[in-house]
């Protein structure tokens, strides 16, 4: 998951395959008239033109295979709701890239091939991170990369309040580090608790980190979490801003230098080496010690259905050549945000950027959002647990108040 594109929502009811997607598979993608040359690919990244180096990237990857492809990138929500659309009415791509908590709600469908249809080896990427692309103990992608989140650190503020980032290592030694932080005169700690689903990215590592798990909202497990965000509001650790915090705007809030910590993304790595400030990263701790399973972010690389099936060879050598360890780094590389989701990938971009190895570590320990066999209940349960943060962090409910009402709520839309 990244901040600089809008994040996964539920396909919308209007949509007409939506509609019918767990009555009925959705039509074969491609018509009779598909150039044999021209490969489709729709991807999540607007933001990177043509003359960008993700867009000769995804070409190279067609000239490889002898065909040229043509690209079309989407805003996250528009294609995960255009792919359900076009699959009614015959018009898949043959490859996309998507969201990975999106997975789920088009293999649903029907709409996906597997990989063992496409004749892909999975056998060697990381269970934890293959997990939001299998339903049914089917695989339906390939991630492409996976960026998760950990806690940055500000080393001037930390310093000058004489803690030792190293010594971070539970709750009871993150909140002793913002006590004597706030002590000192700086600002403790930022994340983004807003009612979205960036809301519930980051509170999901304290929440698992608990031992809490998303079928049971209202475990004890879970409300110790939500009494620990509110328990920093309450003693001033944390700011007031945290509930209509974005990721970008709580980045912006540890950028001024006031902050000691910010829970934050790989996609920040870069930003954070030009901070103007000496910055570090340590991962997020678990209640009780050690790291605290943080969701995963990134695309999976997808293969539509098609009524040519003989495209398909095609298609596994463009998703072979996204794939490879080389082209795991290379994406890597290329977004500066993502890690392989492959040891050899990672070993790969450690040779290259040791500096990445907390980042490694983080995703290493990662867990899929959907992953459990949640599936396409993930956006419903995710809804009710960001409704639950907004009302603790606001006062107008408890912890464990709030997150009664969430398990009652989810509980009914997952019927």
């Amino acid at each position: 998951m990244r901040s600089t594109r809008p994040l996964f929502k539920a396909a919308a009811a209007g949509v007409a395959c939506a509609a019918m997607a767990f009555a009925t598979a959705c039509s074969s993608g491609g018509g009779t008239d598909q150039d044999a040359d021209t490969y489709t690919w729709w991807d999540p990244y607007p933001q990177h033109a043509e003359d960008s180096d993700w867009a000769k990237r995804v070409a190279a990857c067609g000239d490889a295979a002898g065909v040229t492809i043509e690209r079309t990138p989407f805003d996250t929500t528009a294609l995960t709701n255009q792919a359900l659309l076009a699959a009614q009415e015959g018009t898949s791509p043959d490859v996309m890239l998507l969201d990975n908590p999106a997975v789920s709600t088009l293999a649903d469908t029907g709409m996906l091939t597997t990989m063992d249809e496409l004749g892909l080896d999975v056998s060697g990427v990381d269970e934890n991170l293959l997990a939001a692309g299998v339903v049914d103990d089917q695989t339906y992608g390939i991630p492409v990369g996976a960026n998760t989140l950990a806690l940055y650190y500000n080393a001037d503020v930390l310093t000058a309040a004489g803690v030792d980032p190293a010594s971070v290592t539970d709750w009871a030694s993150l909140t002793d580090a913002l006590a004597k932080v706030t002590d000192n005169g700086a600002k403790g700690i930022t994340f983004a608790g807003i009612g979205t689903e960036e809301g519930s990215f980051q509170f999901l590592p304290w929440f698992w980190g608990a031992g809490a798990d998303l079928r049971q909202l209202d475990s004890p497990e879970a409300v110790a979490a939500l009494e620990l965000w509110t328990g920093w509001l309450d003693a001033g650790y944390a700011p007031d801003s945290v509930i209509t915090n974005s990721q970008n705007t709580t980045w912006e809030e540890f950028l001024t230098g006031e902050y000691a910590f910010a829970v934050n993304g790989t996609w920040q790595v870069n930003s954070a080496l030009d901070a103007g400030f000496n910055t570090g990263v340590i991962p997020l701790p678990a209640q009780n010690g050690g790291t605290a399973p943080a969701p995963t972010g990134g695309e999976f690389v997808i293969a539509p259905v098609q009524a040519d099936t003989e495209r398909y060879d095609v298609t596994r050598q463009i998703v072979e050549c996204m794939t490879t360890p080389e082209g795991f780094v290379e994406t890597a590389t290329t977004f500066a945000y993502y890690i392989p989701p492959t040891a050899e990938g990672q070993t790969a971009l450690l040779e290259a950027q040791p500096e990445l190895q907390p980042w490694v570590d983080a995703v290493r320990g990662a867990k899929g959002r959907t992953s459990d066999n949640l599936g396409t209940d993930y956006p419903k349960i995710s809804e009710a647990l960001w409704t639950a943060v907004q009302n603790a962090l606001s006062g107008s409910a408890t912890p464990a108040d709030a997150l009664a009402q969430a398990q009652t709520d989810a509980a009914a839309a997952t019927e």
